[in-house]
């Protein structure tokens, strides 16, 4: 048998049985539920503490040390990672690490938050009676019984509530990891709302992937300026000779802009513009393109991000965005294909009618 007579044979796989289904979906409700009951449970006084503690490590520029064990440890992490997007130094520690050196990882001006569903973790509860002698503030957060040693420990104590683990064998932590991750990241958004985290800070964290993206300022993905590859042309000018001085330049946006005697925008003129003149009234070719230009288009300030770009290209299916200044005079050409050289548009969006 030749290599192209052999072909892969994919298992067929049967649909989830009603069952199934039922049982994934009881799961999904329990893990909902054991978040409701964090919510309904958390004291006031318990979250002021909390974040006073966290705001004051920040502004000391302290770290917000993370320990959990097992999976409590995996969340942790992920509290951590969150904190640190935020602009809040953190990182996870393991605690039977931190006993042979990690140690001198925490300072004072630090904190701990130290995870722990039962509260009697033996590796987190020494680890919090080591610190506590250093009077490094303990975060816990516990399931549970109040008076358990973890919460004891704890300058502060967030109660989980009493949560039961999904399914009727109630073996693997579930509800419990969900509801600790969920209570996790409130707390992170709420201290960066109590620092006026803006979106320009977490883009100096976060400068990769897709949000990364998105929080750029529009101006640096710009290959398209005025003054150096982007003419702008008066209205007076005659249409050929405008595009001629467009296609002087090589690569080039698939618009002009077209300003008035300010210099600043009044029109622009797009490639799909010349194709339906030619087609319409060839004979205008030689008409101002003042005559000829869409008037008062759609800019965006030289001080947006790449996501106003996105908005408008989805909103309003325009390929080209004139990008202007405080005085509305020409900065830039954003050309939808910059966007989706970025992955933040696809094909799809746009509209290819500027």
């Amino acid at each position: 048998m030749s290599r192209t007579e052999i072909k892969a044979s994919t298992p067929k796989t049967a649909p989830a049985t009603d069952d199934e289904l039922a049982f994934v979906r009881a799961v999904l409700r329990a893990e909902r539920d054991a978040i409701e009951v964090v919510s309904k449970g958390l004291e006031p006084e318990s979250l002021e503490a909390a974040l006073t503690i966290l705001e004051r490590v920040a502004k000391a520029e302290g770290v917000v040390i993370v320990a959990g064990l097992g999976k409590s440890g995996i969340i942790g992490k992920k509290i951590a990672a969150t904190l640190a997007s935020l602009g809040v130094a953190s990182h996870e520690v393991h605690p039977s690490e931190a006993m042979h050196g990690d140690l001198g990882r925490i300072r004072k001006k630090d904190c701990v938050i130290a995870l722990s569903f039962s509260g009697e973790t033996e590796e987190i509860v020494s680890l919090a009676a080591i610190v506590k002698q250093d009077d490094v503030p303990i975060i816990a957060m516990t399931g549970g019984c109040e008076m358990n040693a973890l919460a004891k420990l704890a300058d502060v104590n967030l109660s989980l509530g009493t949560i039961t683990e999904a399914t009727e064998l109630a073996l693997a932590p579930t509800c419990s990891t969900t509801a600790t991750l969920a209570l996790g990241d409130a707390l992170a958004l709420a201290l960066a709302r109590r620092r006026a985290f803006t979106a320009d800070d977490f883009a100096r964290h976060h400068p990769g992937g897709t949000l990364g993206g998105l929080l750029r300022p529009v101006t640096d993905v710009l290959r398209f300026r005025v003054g150096q590859n982007l003419p702008v042309v008066k209205e007076s000018m005659p249409l050929a000779e405008a595009l001629q001085l467009g296609e002087s330049l090589g690569r080039r946006p698939g618009a002009l802009l077209i300003s008035d005697d300010t210099g600043r925008v009044v029109g622009i003129f797009t490639d799909a513009d010349v194709r339906r003149l030619v087609i319409k009234d060839a004979s205008k070719l030689s008409a101002p393109i003042g005559q000829v230009m869409t008037r008062s288009p759609r800019t965006l300030p030289d001080t947006a991000l790449v996501r106003d770009a996105v908005r408008l290209v989805r909103e309003h299916r325009q390929d080209e965005v004139p990008i202007v200044d405080a005085q509305g005079k020409p900065v830039g050409m954003l050309d939808v294909q910059d966007l989706i050289a970025l992955r933040v548009v696809q094909d799809n969006d746009r509209g290819g009618n500027a």
